[in-house]
């Protein structure tokens, strides 16, 4: 089984989409799919923050883009990736420096050190950092 190791360090939109379809991509070909938001990555399951993450400055004609080409949502990515079994990691060091509760991110996310995802990405096939 293919197993893929995601780091989601950066919280615009772009970041989300990166991360959320191949995460979704690879749990749909039966691949084992961890991400572990750090930092600004954090905004991507952030409970309000990911419905509203913003364009990269000067990219915001791609909305329009993105609902012609029927692209879900970021939330509703979020939740494809999780209903997918996609294992979603929070940085606790992070949410601690920026006082962030676990209530304050999406349901089911499991909150660890990086410790937590080395142990997951040690044997990865594919690791990615976005």
């Amino acid at each position: 089984m293919m197993k893929v190791a995601i780091i989601a360090a950066n919280g615009n939109a772009f970041d989300a989409y990166k991360v959320f379809n191949i995460a979704t991509a690879a749990a749909a070909t039966d691949g084992e799919v961890a991400v572990f938001f750090t930092f600004e990555g954090l905004n991507l399951i952030h409970k309000e923050g990911h419905k509203q993450l913003p364009l990269p400055e000067g990219k915001e004609a791609f909305q329009e883009g993105f609902e012609k080409a029927n692209v879900p949502s970021i939330p509703e990515l979020v939740e494809m990736a999780r209903e997918m079994g996609v294992k979603f990691i929070a940085c606790q060091m992070t949410m601690d420096v920026m006082g962030l509760e676990e209530e304050a991110l999406v349901d089911g996310v499991e909150v660890g050190g990086a410790a937590t995802f080395l142990n997951f990405a040690k044997d990865a096939n594919i690791t990615l950092s976005f």
